[in-house]
């Protein structure tokens, strides 16, 4: 939903994201509104810990929503199996029912 810019730090890929689209400017949830601004930055980065592990960080720089940068860690763990991108799937909103069908067709074995 913007421009992004990689580069290696490193050991560290360092993907720097700007000029959003006004996707991310405005979300209203009942009467209150979340958001960032056309200067919002986002940086990430990816490290290999070990074998199975990512460190996986982002920073967000929006002075005109935050009062200052903030940062998140998440590790991110290997995985068997194919893992399917969520923003990608179709059906994303039959997501559920598929699910319960699935859930019920083993019961019924």
């Amino acid at each position: 939903m913007g421009d992004s810019r990689a580069r290696w730090e490193g050991d560290t890929l360092v993907v720097e994201t700007t000029n959003f689209t006004d996707k991310v400017y405005e979300r209203r949830v009942s009467n209150t509104v979340f958001g960032a601004s056309r200067t919002m930055q986002l940086v990430e980065r990816f490290r290999r810990i070990d074998a199975d592990t990512l460190d996986y960080r982002f920073t967000v720089t929006d002075p005109a929503t935050f009062a200052a940068p903030w940062t998140a860690v998440i590790p991110m763990t290997a995985m068997e199996g194919p893992i399917y991108e969520y923003a990608c799937h179709e059906g994303n909103y039959s997501m559920e029912n598929m699910l319960r069908g699935a859930r019920n067709k083993e019961r019924s074995r």
